[in-house]
This record gives structure tokens, sequence and C-alpha cells, in this order.
């Protein structure tokens, strides 16, 4: 079974990005932040990374219900809560929308969640990734590109 890979795109350049992607065999790309409209990089704004990876040959979607609420956002942006308060509370959220009912982890097989952090340690990502996997017997492996 192919992996449940993850991507961040910041610190990175389009072509190192979009390398990484090819190398891998990503089918499909689920951008799972909250907002997708992001200046971070020009190449990751929503219609431009769809854009890009339809010429690639790799889908895209929206799965904004695989980001944090608004407010866990500005709270761990903001410092008012760190980074183990931050992962335990989105962790409780995710499992409250119950997501491995409409994301289960044999359908991001070959799928790579997307979010701006450029590694996985502190990244909402990661954390998806590692519920929706412990959620599922047989679950593919997680490989963060």
């Amino acid at each position: 079974m192919d992996p449940i890979f993850t991507i961040g795109f910041t610190k990175t350049s389009a072509r190192n990005f979009f390398g990484r992607l090819r190398e891998a065999g990503v089918r499909e790309v689920v951008d799972v932040r909250l907002h997708n409209t992001s200046q971070l990089a020009g190449f990751a704004k929503a219609d431009d990374l769809a854009f890009f990876l339809e010429t690639m040959g790799i889908g895209y979607r929206h799965a904004p219900d695989l980001a944090p609420a608004e407010e866990l956002l500005r709270a761990y942006r903001g410092e008012t809560i760190g980074w183990d308060e931050y992962a335990t509370a989105f962790t409780r959220l995710i499992a409250d929308r119950q997501v491995e009912r409409r994301h289960p982890a044999a359908s991001l097989a070959g799928a790579c969640l997307l979010c701006s952090e450029a590694t996985p340690h502190r990244c909402h990502r990661r954390l998806v990734a590692e519920y929706v996997t412990a959620a599922t017997d047989g679950a593919p492996p997680v490989r963060h590109l």
C-alpha cells in the first residue's frame, strides 16, 4: 500500500517542492490549511497550486475539516498556548469531527497532506496523518517529504 505523504511549502523552492511530489509518486495533494490563499509562497496559493499540480497529473483538493479551528490557530500563533496544548486540542477537535469517516487512511494512500510548516515536527498535518492511521487497522505508513 502506498504511504500517506505529508509536505510543507515554506523554506523551499517551487522546483524542490514539486520535485519531491513527483519523485514520491504522489497522486493527490490534500490541502489541510484553513486558509489556502497564503502569501508565504506564491506557488502554494490554492488556484495556482491546483494548476501546477494538474500539469503534473496530480489531483488537488482542499479539506478544511482537517485544519485547526480559527480560535485554536490564533491561540497557538499568538503564543497563548504551547505546542503540547495545541496538539492535544487539535487531536480532540479532529476526533470530535470524526475525520476518519470522511478521510479513512486507505483513501489517503498515495495522497500528500499539505500545509505551510517546513517540517512535520510541530505541524498539524503530522497529527492528522497519525490520527487517521491510528484509527485504522492495516493503515498505510506515513512518509514526510
